[in-house]
């Protein structure tokens, strides 16, 4: 059945392991039925693989605390290039995390939506515990 690792030392400790070989067939099927499908499973993966980067993270944690940011403000709060941001903000974007509005000659940055910043509040408070 399931084996679990003690994290502290990664060796077995039979505490950790089922004594049986019986599968709940039932259990399972209800499982599987509420996991995404493997499509959506690897598009989530690259969205917490792209969250993984600390600059990335540092520039969606910046959007977090103040909603409008352009270019520059990003690129002097994560204290990289404008080149540097714009690749970043980029790749932010294609997995749509984040969107951008232009004024003029400006272009600013946001969250995309309430559900990334959901993640991201979620997130925060986890670690703060």
């Amino acid at each position: 059945m399931f084996e679990q690792i003690r994290q502290s030392n990664m060796k077995r400790d039979d505490t950790y392991l089922c004594k049986t070989t019986i599968i709940n067939y039932e259990r399972v099927d209800k499982v599987k039925k509420c996991l995404p499908s493997d499509i959506k499973l690897s598009d989530l993966a690259e969205v917490f693989k792209v969250l993984s980067d600390p600059t990335r993270l540092k520039i969606v944690l910046a959007l977090l605390c103040r909603e409008r940011l352009c270019v520059c403000d990003l690129a002097a709060i994560a204290d990289i290039t404008v080149s540097g941001i714009s690749h970043q903000l980029r790749l932010l974007k294609n997995m749509k995390l984040v969107s951008y509005i232009k004024e003029g000659k400006m272009v600013y940055y946001s969250l995309n939506d309430s559900h990334v910043v959901n993640v991201l509040n979620e997130a925060v408070e986890h670690i703060k515990e």
